[in-house]
């Protein structure tokens, strides 16, 4: 059964929403182990539009499970990374204009670009995942630049539900989840998934870990963020 990292950075976007210092994502982190949480996702963007780098750093410090930070190929970025040094750096593309990840990163097309960026991560002792979609291409891109993880974009599967599209979506996670297994990639997924459509993606054998965010922290805001999490990791591990 997969663990359940909790994606955190909604609470920091509700802080920046009127600048302030509250809620703290820090104290998000801290419900959320409570509530059984195996992992702490931030994506720090460059238009630190929710996440700021003063929560990236105190975060490392008061993590007492993995810290993953998400960001994009970027020097600044790479740079603080390797500062930093979370536990895991999931390369993602990014999209000033974008209100959230559209689409996995590009791997095969930015080959050069991408296996500087998981050299320089593995070098500084950080386990790199590589966010991607569920497609073959890009699973072999990701075995030639090295990188031991793969998170598969569930965002096709989640935008399908309930319509003629969802169970090809599904067996499209299932091939690429099996596809990269078998080229000795660890497996991670995320992007879209709610307490409706996470389990048939949890079934999965070859998924490790699911990274959600947005429907748990929309969750907490009527159960508490504890309880929210302890409710998606029932669902999570059937």
């Amino acid at each position: 059964m997969p663990k359940l990292g909790v994606n955190i950075d909604h609470v920091a976007t509700v802080r920046q929403a009127r600048r302030t210092f509250e809620p703290d994502p820090v104290w998000a982190a801290a419900a959320a182990e409570l509530g059984g949480a195996d992992q702490i996702t931030i994506h720090l963007r460059e238009d630190r539009r929710h996440i700021q780098d003063r929560d990236l750093r105190l975060l490392k410090e008061t993590v007492s499970v993995r810290l993953n930070l998400e960001c994009a190929c970027e020097a600044a970025m790479l740079e603080i990374a390797c500062e930093v040094k979370p536990d895991q750096v999931c390369l993602v593309p990014e999209k000033r204009e974008e209100v959230t990840t559209e689409g996995g990163l590009d791997v095969a097309g930015a080959f050069d670009r991408v296996a500087h960026a998981v050299r320089r991560l593995t070098d500084a002792g950080i386990q790199v995942s590589l966010f991607i979609d569920p497609d073959l291409r890009q699973i072999e891109a990701a075995v030639k630049c090295k990188a031991p993880v793969v998170e598969l974009h569930t965002g096709g599967y989640a935008h399908a539900i309930r319509t003629p599209d969802e169970t090809r979506e599904l067996e499209k996670l299932r091939l690429a989840a099996w596809e990269a297994s078998q080229r000795r990639l660890a497996v991670d997924a995320g992007h879209g998934l709610t307490y409706a459509n996470v389990v048939p993606v949890a079934a999965i054998p070859e998924i490790r870990e699911l990274n959600i965010g947005h429907s748990i922290i929309s969750r907490s805001i009527f159960v508490g963020l504890t309880e929210a999490v302890r409710e998606m990791k029932r669902l999570v591990h059937g």
